[in-house]
């Protein structure tokens, strides 16, 4: 059975990310703040509250090395948090230069640079420059036709891959010459200018891609999509494509726990690991042991009211599914080990305000 943590009351969690030595977890209750649990024992206690953004906050990620946090919110701003000598954190605004909501960030490898989503069909690569002292940005722009969902880097520092709601996934080159070397030739590509797409896959006969996760080695990138697929794409390959459209609910996150297996989750509310090998991508099990549903008994006039109101559902039929999460996962997170080495336990959270900690 996996740690099942309740930390936002039924609130839904917009996003989570973990510290480096995973003792503690910033989290956003679907808010404008962005809350930091410390591990206290067996239970997790509220310690600092980040408050800056005007909007809902939609993406955030914390550096293990550099130890800082960024957030992005729907305010169309992002923020570096660094932790002070006094124990406080200190928000540093980022240039974004968008007119519309960010949707979701991600720290690179070697944290000297970040890449934003948004829905101003572009995307930020953010770095700092020490002369001016500020997060400033470089803009990634065509073909993007719609909102930047999701957002992965290669394990090399310089190539991203991107996810979008114009049912395309595809490879860029994020390099910036004035912070990093020129990279080495890959699989997917020599010539690696900033913004140069490496590669754009459509996403079978439509659906907005969720998720984007490169392989531990960098060589292959997967997603998935709201028609319900998973699609693993193989650069060495000649950009091979391996699909699989299932019968479950639309998928919502995903990332590669090694170079042989993934990890997906969405709407189905339970986590579910997939083989890979060759030309072929198989279905193995879900992480959930199926439960007992329970009825939800006698229920007020009042009750049944509020049931319908929050959830959508009817207390006379019973809420309770037969997983952990009883809303959809919306975020996997890696929390022990790595893709390059296995990774050994991954967090989710979803709208059911839960977050779980699974061995896999």
């Amino acid at each position: 059975m996996p740690e099942v943590l309740d930390l936002c009351d039924q609130v839904p969690i917009a996003c989570h990310a973990w510290n480096g030595d995973r003792t503690q977890i910033a989290l956003s209750p679907n808010s404008t703040e962005v809350n930091i649990y410390e591990k206290s024992g067996s239970s997790f206690e509220l310690k600092h509250v980040l408050k800056g953004h005007g909007q809902r906050v939609r993406g955030v990620d914390w550096a293990p090395n550099s130890n800082q946090i960024v957030t992005c919110g729907d305010d169309r701003n992002a923020y570096v948090w660094t932790k002070q000598s006094d124990g406080t954190w200190k928000p540093m605004l980022v240039l974004l230069r968008i007119n519309r909501a960010a949707t979701c960030v991600k720290w690179s490898p070697n944290e000297t640079k970040f890449a934003v989503g948004c829905g101003a069909k572009l995307i930020s690569v953010c770095y700092f420059e020490k002369e001016q002292d500020w997060w400033v940005s470089k803009h990634i722009k065509k073909p993007i036709q719609s909102t930047v969902l999701s957002l992965d880097w290669h394990p090399n520092n310089c190539l991203l891959a991107a996810g979008s709601a114009d049912f395309k996934c595809r490879v860029y080159s994020g390099y910036v010459k004035e912070i990093e070397d020129k990279p080495a030739p890959t699989s997917w590509g020599k010539k690696m200018p900033f913004g140069n797409c490496m590669a754009e896959f459509a996403n079978g006969r439509g659906g907005w891609v969720h998720s984007v996760s490169f392989s531990p080695n960098g060589e292959k990138v997967c997603w998935v999509g709201h028609n319900s697929s998973i699609t693993v794409a193989d650069s060495t390959k000649d950009n091979l494509l391996t699909v699989v459209e299932g019968t479950y609910l639309p998928l919502l996150s995903c990332t590669f726990l090694s170079e042989t297996s993934l990890l997906a989750a969405g709407h189905d509310c339970s986590p579910m690991l997939f083989d890979v090998g060759g030309d072929k991508l198989d279905f193995k099990k879900r992480l959930d042991e199926a439960g007992t549903k329970k009825a939800a008994g006698g229920v007020s006039a009042m009750d049944k009211f509020r049931t319908m109101d929050s959830k959508g559902t009817d207390a006379k039929k019973g809420t309770v599914v037969d997983s952990i999460h009883q809303n959809a996962i919306t975020s996997i997170v890696i929390h022990s080990g790595a893709k390059s080495s296995g990774v050994k336990k991954v967090s989710t959270s979803g709208n059911d305000g839960l977050l779980a900690i699974w061995d896999v």
